[in-house]
This record gives structure tokens, sequence and C-alpha cells, in this order.
């Protein structure tokens, strides 16, 4: 064994140099997190593949639609161009009115006849131009319920149709079944109750066959309508931007519940081609118009190919 003093020394000595030591020594894990140079320069084009990757991925799922139900078609031969999900019964909101315009002007009403707007009427019918005990033309009132979705137009028709509010919903679910709408149902004239459903397949035959009355063809067609009443003067602006783009609008209707999501159902023309189509539960208001003019182009753009 080493003398006590020996040990000692070493023991001071291992002390004093050790910290000048690992003073003096690098830092290897440190070093080691640091790319060098040509490394980081090689990373830089896979990043940006990753970034472009993820950009890719923001667009619709489908590459056609963001809306959970979707439908597309030519009137003219009965050909299917696009479909996603048009099978499935859901609530269409405000597209509702289509089918009361409809029921409405069977009954033949004389359209200059004034109706007085009630406190029932306006009842739970939300926004509205509309004033109670004002006096209102029919016609005017079915310009507001077309154009602007206004519910208290709505059931305004409905109340001066000439049939019983029961009547007039038994019509609105017969003409359904003569038209085609095999999966459709109607509770109510406004589409405010989300029980009035269909699929995006039945709503096409439903813009199909009103577009196809000519008042409601008109009327669809206008981008604002003004008429006056004893106590204001009415602007109504057509809730379907389709009206300002390329294409001829035939007819068409918006829609809005939180149930149904953002709606819409819409025929065009473009190029000598007659097409109609229809988007349910749009996540925004923007994105229904924007997934209807993805489905035309998609056509366009096909039939571009084959051409």
């Amino acid at each position: 064994m080493l003398p006590t003093a020996l040990r000692r020394a070493g023991v001071i000595l291992t002390v004093s140099v050790l910290p000048t030591l690992l003073w003096a020594a690098p830092e290897p894990a440190i070093a080691a997190t640091a790319k060098p140079p040509a490394l980081q320069a090689a990373s830089e084009p896979q990043l940006a593949a990753a970034t472009s990757k993820r950009r890719r991925r923001r667009g619709p799922p489908d590459g056609v639609v963001y809306s959970r139900h979707a439908f597309l078609y030519d009137p003219v031969n009965g050909e299917v161009l696009f479909e996603k999900g048009a099978d499935r019964s859901v609530p269409i909101a405000s597209i509702t009115k289509l089918m009361t315009a409809m029921v409405f002007l069977e009954q033949n009403p004389d359209l200059d006849r004034l109706a007085e707007v009630t406190r029932e009427d306006l009842y739970g019918g939300g926004k509205t131009q509309l004033l109670r005990r004002e006096k209102v033309k029919l016609r005017d009132i079915l310009h507001m319920a077309l154009m602007c979705s206004d519910n208290v137009a709505a059931r305004i028709l409905a109340r001066e149709g000439g049939l019983s509010h029961e009547d007039f919903l038994a019509r609105m679910n017969t003409k359904a079944i003569e038209i085609g709408l095999t999966h459709s149902r109607f509770v109510e004239v406004t589409g405010l109750d989300a029980r009035n459903v269909s699929t995006a397949a039945d709503v096409a035959r439903l813009v199909q066959a009103s577009c196809n009355v000519p008042t409601i063809r008109h009327i669809c067609q206008l981008r604002s309508y003004d008429f006056s009443t004893r106590r204001r003067a009415h602007y109504i602006p057509n809730t379907n931007r389709m009206l300002y783009s390329e294409y001829e609008v035939k007819g068409g209707k918006t829609g809005y519940i939180s149930a149904a999501g953002y709606c819409f159902a819409t025929w065009v023309r473009k190029d000598d081609r007659d097409l109609i189509a229809v988007v349910l539960n749009a996540p925004t208001a923007a994105t229904r118009f924007a997934d209807v003019k993805r489905m035309l182009m998609r056509t366009s753009a096909t039939t571009t190919a084959a051409n």
C-alpha cells in the first residue's frame, strides 16, 4: 500500500488538474447537434416538398367538392356527370321554397292581390323586411320568398294559396311524388324545420321541375327586385351568386340552417349545354358556390379533352 502522504498528494493533484482538463475539453454533445452546411442545403428541397404536399392536402377531399353531398347532371339527356352521397336524405333548408312556390302557383292566385302581414307570420320567421300589418302584393311576396329566401314571405304564400295549411303540406308531398322525388319529405313550407329532407339527386329534379314554371324561372333569374308598399320601399337582392358568373342561370335556390349546412342548387347553361348542379351541407356560404363551379369546370375540362 502507498504511504498515506503519497495518496493524499495524488488526490490533491487530481482535484487541481481535473477542472483544467474539463474546461479545455470540447463539447461533443453541443457540436453534434449542429448540421454541416452541406447537409442543411440538401434538406431544403425536402422541406419545400413537404410544405407543398401539405398545401395540396387543403383541397377538396375528393378533388372536386367540400360539400358532403353533390350531384351534377345534364337535364337534356339525363347523363349523371358527378355525384357524391347523392342518394342520402338530408335537410335541405330553404330549397324547400321551390316546392312551396310551385304548389302556390298551382292554385292560380291573383298575384296583384294584397296580403296583410300578421303576427303569426312574423313569429320565429327570422330576418325579414316585412312589417306587421304591412300590405304587400302576392307577386312581391313570391319574389321575396324565392330571391332572398324570406321565411315570412313563404308562410304568407302558403296561407294565401287557397288551401288549408294541412292541405298545402299534403300537396307539397304529393307533388314531390309526381315529379319523381322518391326520397323527399316536407313537414312545413319554409325549410326552417330540419325534417324537410331530400337527396341531392332529388333536389336536381326539383330544380328542373320548378324552373319549367315560367314565373319561377323568371324570378330566379333576377339579380335584384324593387317594390314599394304604402309603408316603405323594398329592395330584394338574389342570394344566387352564380348570377354574377360567366354562366347563364336558368334558376336555382340557396338554403341554410345549422342542421343542413350551406346548400345550393342551380340550373345553368354554358357552351350550348344545360347542367343542373346541387351541393348540400357545404361548410361555408362561399364554399357552396365554389363547389358548384369546380363541378362545372371539371365537366368542361372533360368535354374539351374528349373532343
